[in-house]
């Protein structure tokens, strides 16, 4: 498959912290920006919700709950299984509240 370059602006402060971030987990800028590239392909959409306002904590909790369905159903296709477990379940959602505690 033939690779194209892509030139971004961001803040600066924005950039080093991602970088080291990704670093830990292995991962470079251009990893993490072709695999975030993948998900809008592959959800057809931003693969994260995008919104103005503050929900809820219940509204919050249902979408947490929802997106780790989402992503455990999506891990089940890509690894060619039939079912997702529990404890897959419970890995996605103590993730995205973790995300979520550091996002606000």
């Amino acid at each position: 498959m033939a690779q194209t370059s892509v030139s971004i602006r961001v803040d600066e402060d924005i950039k080093s912290t991602a970088e080291t971030l990704l670093s830990q987990m292995g991962l470079t800028l251009s990893a993490a920006t072709n695999i975030f590239y993948r998900q809008i392909v592959r959800t057809k959409g931003i693969p994260f919700h995008i919104t103005t306002v503050e929900l809820d904590p219940e509204m919050e909790a249902r979408k947490v709950f929802g997106e780790a369905i989402r992503v455990a159903q999506q891990q089940s296709v890509i690894n060619n299984r039939d079912k997702i477990t529990m404890d897959e379940i419970n890995d996605i959602i103590a993730e995205a509240r973790r995300e979520a505690r550091t996002a606000n």
